[in-house]
């Protein structure tokens, strides 16, 4: 499976770069999850670490959110597990990884076309969330790069559990 980075212009020159990796990073959940057995999704290796079905779930329950203006009343399968910001819960049955992955499959477009349109007015205006106030360009920012976090534990994950390295190409 080869990586994919479409060529779009955005509305904001300042989300051309975070395009290239929201649209890399579309492809790499798929392949963090692949060959991964539902057991091993819930498996901490007898830790307090979040195992890969959460992590997931919480990936893409990011993307839900990163078009929940332009898509308002969109939810994934494992909406009330991750919804309000929720941690792992210790005795729930996350989605399955097809589920997951259904889901990723669409918001992904819907999300991309919310990073596409996002202009400048709107990057500078003010996002809150109970205490915390940023600009929508601040967090569209953090969203990015909490995506290749999250990507990159599930790579470490397949390792730790005996899986295949994540591979890229």
């Amino acid at each position: 499976m080869e990586t994919t980075i479409l060529e779009t212009k955005t509305a904001s020159r300042r989300t051309q770069g975070l395009l290239a990796l929201f649209d890399m990073q579309t492809t790499f959940l798929a392949r963090a999850l692949e060959g991964i057995s539902e057991k091993d999704t819930h498996n901490r290796l007898n830790t307090k670490a979040n195992h890969m079905a959460w992590l997931a779930g919480s990936l893409v329950q990011q993307r839900y959110l990163m078009c929940s203006e332009t898509n308002p009343g969109l939810k994934q399968a494992g909406y009330e597990l991750f919804k309000d910001n929720k941690g792992i819960q210790d005795d729930a049955k996350y989605p399955t990884v097809a589920e997951y992955l259904k889901d990723w499959e669409k918001v992904s477009p819907l999300a991309r076309e919310a990073l596409v349109t996002i202009d400048d007015k709107k990057l500078d205006s003010d996002f809150e969330m109970g205490p915390m106030k940023m600009s929508y360009f601040d967090l569209i920012s953090f969203t990015i790069y909490r995506e290749a976090s999250i990507i990159g534990q599930l790579a470490l994950w397949r390792r730790l559990l005996g899986y295949p390295a994540l591979k890229y190409d």
